[in-house]
C-alpha cells in the first residue's frame, strides 16, 4: 500500500500455484491530471474492471468479463455498488484523517485493497484486506483472530471502532473467504482461453563483456508460475548464481533472468553447464546449454583486419613520437650552440637582409 494505484496494478508477486482476485480503490486530492477517485478489479495480474467515476459505468477490461456483465445483471450491479456506493465514504475517511493526522498539505491519497488468493493445488483459500494513507500502511485485517491491526498510533480510534462492529468483521469474513473465492474460481472458467493459458519463452543468453557474468534470459512465458536454474552436471547450481526476480511485460507475459558467474569457469568445462526453464503446467523443459558461440553481446572481438590496422598505428604513433623527440633534442642542441660572430659589419647587414 505504499505505491499509487497505477503502479499496483503492475506490481507482480511470484507464486507457485495460487489465483488472485484483488480489489484497488484509491481516493486522492491535489494530484494534477489523477483522477479523484479510481476502483478496478485485477484478476490474476490482469486489470478485468475499471470504475469510471466521471461517466457513473463500470467497464470491463477483458472480453470475458464483457460476457459475464451481458449475461449476469447481478455481476455487473455488484461492481456498481462496490464502485459507487463507496465513494462518498471513502473521501469522508480521507479528510476524518486529514484532521486527525493534523495535516496541512494539499495533496492527500488515500487507499484500499481487498481480495483473495485461492490454491488450485490445494484449495488453501487467503483473504486480505489493507488500507493506506499519506504513502504508509494504515489498517490491515487479521482473518486469523477477527480484528483490524493499527501500526500507527493515528489509527488506532479507527481501529477499536471497526472491532467493535461484529457484523461487520463477519461479512468480511463471509466475503473474503469464500465469496471472493468463488468468484476467483468462476472468472478463471470463464477466462480459461486467457488465464489459464500457457505460453513457452524465449531463451537467450547474454553477456555485456568477457568478464561478464552470462545472463539466462527468458522472456515471453506465462504465467508467471515458472522458475529459471542454472545447473553443472546435471545438479542445480546455488553458488556464483544470482536468480532474478519474474517481471511483467507489456503484452501481459512475464519475463525472468538467471546469471553465471564464470570468471572462474575453464573453457574447457563450459559444455558442464546448462540453464533450465521450466514452466508449471507444461511437461517439457527448456534447456540451454552453456555455449560462447551461442551468447550475443554488445561487445564485438577485433577481427584481424582491425588488429593489424591498430598494430600499424601504434607503430606509426611510435615513430611520429621518436622522430618528435629527435627534433626537440636537435633544437635544444642549436638553441644552446653560440652563434659565430660575424666578420665584418657588411656580413652583418646581409644576414639581417638577405637577398629575395
Amino acid at each position: 500500500m505504499k505505491v499509487l494505484f497505477l503502479l499496483l496494478l503492475f506490481c507482480h508477486v511470484s507464486s507457485s500455484v495460487k489465483h488472485s482476485l484483488k480489489y484497488f480503490v484509491t481516493a486522492s486530492y491535489g494530484i494534477p491530471n489523477f483522477p479523484e477517485f479510481v476502483a478496478a478489479a485485477v484478476v490474476d495480474e490482469h486489470l478485468s474492471g475499471y470504475c469510471d467515476i466521471n461517466r457513473k459505468t463500470v467497464e470491463p477490461k477483458q472480453e470475458w468479463m464483457k460476457r459475464l456483465f451481458d449475461s449476469d445483471p447481478q455481476e455487473l450491479e455488484f461492481y456498481r455498488g462496490h464502485c459507487f456506493h463507496i465513494q462518498p465514504n471513502t473521501f469522508k475517511i480521507m479528510y476524518s484523517l486529514k484532521q486527525r493526522f493534523n495535516q496541512s498539505e494539499d495533496v492527500l491519497i488515500f487507499q484500499r485493497m481487498t481480495g483473495c488468493e485461492w490454491d488450485d493445488e490445494t484449495g488453501e483459500v487467503d483473504g486480505f484486506s489493507q488500507y493506506g494513507y499519506d504513502g504508509e500502511d494504515f489498517l490491515s485485517l487479521d482473518l486469523k483472530t477477527l480484528t483490524w491491526i493499527a501500526p500507527k498510533q493515528q489509527a488506532v480510534t479507527t481501529k477499536l471502532s471497526w472491532n467493535a462492529d461484529k457484523d461487520s468483521l463477519k461479512d468480511n469474513e463471509i466475503f473474503l473467504t469464500h465469496v471472493c473465492p468463488e468468484k476467483v474460481k468462476k472468472y478463471l472458467v470463464l477466462g480459461k482461453s486467457s488465464l489459464q493459458r500457457t505460453e513457452r519463452p524465449s531463451v537467450s543468453l547474454l553477456q555485456k563483456t568477457p568478464s561478464s557474468p552470462v545472463s539466462c534470459h527468458a522472456s515471453g512465458f506465462y504465467p508467471d508460475r515458472a522458475t529459471l536454474i542454472w545447473r553443472k552436471d546435471g545438479e542445480e547450481l546455488h553458488e556464483d548464481v544470482e536468480l532474478g526476480e519474474i517481471l511483467p511485460n507489456h503484452d501481459g507475459t512475464f519475463q525472468t533472468s538467471a546469471d553465471l558467474n564464470v570468471s572462474s569457469v575453464p573453457p574447457e568445462d563450459w559444455r558442464r553447464y546448462d540453464c533450465v526453464f521450466h514452466l508449471s503446467g507444461v511437461e517439457d523443459d527448456i534447456v540451454t546449454k552453456l555455449d560462447k558461440a551461442a551468447i550475443r553481446t554488445n561487445w564485438e572481438k577485433p577481427s584481424d583486419e582491425t588488429a593489424l590496422i591498430s598494430a600499424v598505428v601504434v607503430v606509426l604513433l611510435l615513430f611520429i613520437t621518436a622522430a618528435a623527440a629527435g627534433f626537440i633534442v636537435y633544437k635544444k642542441k642549436k638553441v644552446q650552440r653560440p652563434p659565430s660572430p660575424p666578420d665584418s659589419s657588411s656580413e652583418l647587414s646581409e644576414k639581417l637582409n638577405p637577398e629575395t
